[in-house]
């Protein structure tokens, strides 16, 4: 998947979903689910949105993690939309909801 064309189509929630569920992380599924609820967004906007905020947020440690995933994988955009979301969903856990 090519993370741009893909976050630009993530306005359609069937994509989005799709997307989330391609990688085979069901837990995450439902916890980006449920974040998104909790900040009222529909998942794909939820899945923007992580996307954007970890390429702006991420400290140091997360980019290194990142990039030792992305020299393995067959599947970069799949590694780093995962990435991503755990990333949001952590933060916001912690409660660092984005401003």
């Amino acid at each position: 998947m090519l993370l741009g064309d893909l976050i630009a189509r993530f306005t359609d929630e069937a994509v989005a979903e799709e997307a989330i569920l391609s990688l085979g992380n069901l837990s995450l599924l439902a916890a980006a689910r449920a974040q998104a609820h909790a900040e009222g967004l529909e998942p794909g906007a939820f899945a923007a949105a992580a996307t954007l905020r970890f390429a702006s947020e991420a400290p140091d440690e997360e980019w290194t993690t990142l990039i030792g995933a992305l020299s393995r994988a067959s599947d970069p955009g799949a590694v780093y939309l995962e990435r991503a979301l755990g990333y949001a969903i952590r933060a916001a856990a912690r409660g660092n909801h984005p401003a």
